[in-house]
């Protein structure tokens, strides 16, 4: 009987966890359909919107080192903020099977595509203190909360930058009521969204 026990107790821990990660498969899934759906003038419009935005950030406009990212499926292309800002230092993960670790980006003549297909930059591993750090994500809800690809690489790698000013950037229709979270998942400190899209 005891054992019996056992097991229900068990399964009720893992009730929420399962329904957690079912309401987050199916956010994820809705909200990257209406992304893969968007035209490149939309997804530049909206880049161009998203890159006005930071420049006129005061977190954006005091860093010296800003970490972003190479866009893929769609997401917000930020690549341009380094020619628009050639003062600052420019990072870029790179995903291994576990970890990201981070890269100087010196520009794209010397990235090559990595195992996710991402291009990644071919110099060492920067070990210095990241001012900035802009996020992509496949949605946010209005606590700051984010929802990523469902890897948890950067949730692992957010616990690790605890100083850093965390923005997400994405479009307006990626912004929410609620994502479903649990203890893992790391909020942002703000979020800025495309105005149009």
């Amino acid at each position: 009987m005891y054992m019996f026990q056992s097991v229900i107790e068990d399964l009720k821990k893992l009730l929420p966890s399962t329904r957690l990660k079912k309401q987050k498969k199916d956010l994820r899934a809705n909200l990257m359909q209406k992304r893969r759906l968007l035209t490149k003038e939309e997804v530049s419009e909206c880049s161009d919107e998203v890159i006005n935005q930071l420049l006129q950030n005061t977190e954006y406009q005091k860093a010296t080192t800003v970490m972003f990212y190479y866009p893929a499926s769609n997401e917000i292309d930020l690549m341009r903020l380094a020619e628009l800002s050639p003062e600052k230092q420019f990072l870029l993960p790179v995903t291994h099977r576990r970890s990201i670790e981070v890269r100087t980006y010196v520009g794209k003549d010397n990235l090559k595509r990595g195992k996710f297909g991402i291009p990644e930059p071919q110099t060492s591993t920067f070990k210095g203190k990241i001012d900035l750090l802009l996020v992509p994500g496949v949605g946010y809800d209005k606590q700051l909360f984010r929802l990523g690809r469902g890897g948890g690489y950067y949730d692992r790698f957010l616990s690790s930058l605890k100083r850093t000013y965390k923005i997400g950037v994405g479009y307006r229709f990626q912004l929410v009521d609620m994502i479903p979270h649990n203890r893992h998942d790391k909020k942002m400190d703000t979020i800025v969204l495309s105005q149009t899209l």
